[in-house]
């Protein structure tokens, strides 16, 4: 057995410790075994779970799930120290030097006018960070892994520059285009890239308007739960 210390409040070096202590050969066998192939889904769960607190406005859950996440970091990051390639200083040390890079306006002399202009800024920023020197460039490198209404709204947002609707009818009138060749598909290839375009142009509109698409499609599933519940309470069920 290990004989850990106590403490009235442990922080993050002991964690970082503790994981040290896990993966080690006295440590926990599952630990040990882990790789950052295996944990992507944990990952994941823990980020969704974050989320979840944040929505439901519980501090409590809110700390317990910020805390899983940490976990996380420190474990992903630890099987990197153990490689020899990087450690959580160093993580810790990228995030600094790339808020500090992108936050000119207070750590530098830029000035903006507007939280528009900031923002702009901020894209332009990581766009010379990343060699990014088109749009197409910029919209490639929105991260594949995002639900898909989020990387449509990314990446329309990459391109708004060159290729941005801003005319609300002709928002509208792509949609309709959009729905009209759905319905005349003749076969599923054809089908598919129907339905892309249209939750495509969907995005576009969301956009428009202020809305976050993702936020409003698990607004409609909430509703869709809350109708059959009321269908089963009305028929005995």
């Amino acid at each position: 057995m290990i004989n850990f210390p106590g403490k009235p409040q442990y922080d993050v070096d002991d964690l970082r410790r503790v994981m040290e202590i896990l993966r080690s050969e006295d440590g926990c066998p599952w630990d040990r075994v882990q790789t950052h192939e295996s944990l992507r889904r944990n990952l994941l769960e823990e980020c969704d779970e974050l989320c979840e607190a944040i929505d439901r406005g519980d501090p409590e859950l809110l700390r317990e799930e910020l805390g899983d996440v940490l976990l996380q970091v420190v474990f992903h990051a630890r099987i990197e120290e153990e490689q020899g390639r990087f450690d959580l200083n160093d993580v810790a040390d990228g995030e600094c030097r790339k808020l500090i890079s992108r936050h000119t306006h207070v750590f530098g002399d830029e000035t903006y006018a507007t939280l528009e202009d900031q923002l702009n800024g901020w894209e332009a920023i990581k766009r010379s960070e990343k060699h990014q020197r088109t749009p197409a460039e910029a919209m490639d490198a929105v991260c594949r892994t995002l639900p898909g209404l989020w990387r449509a709204e990314k990446i329309q947002k990459k391109g708004a520059p060159v290729s941005d609707r801003t005319d609300e009818s002709e928002i509208f009138a792509a949609l309709e285009s959009s729905l009209a060749a759905l319905r005349t598909a003749a076969d599923p290839e054809g089908r598919k890239a129907a339905l892309g375009e249209l939750l495509f142009d969907a995005v576009y509109a969301a956009r428009h308007l202020g809305l976050d698409p993702e936020e409003a499609l698990h607004a409609r599933c909430e509703e869709q739960i809350r109708r059959f519940r009321v269908r089963e309470a009305e028929s005995g069920q």
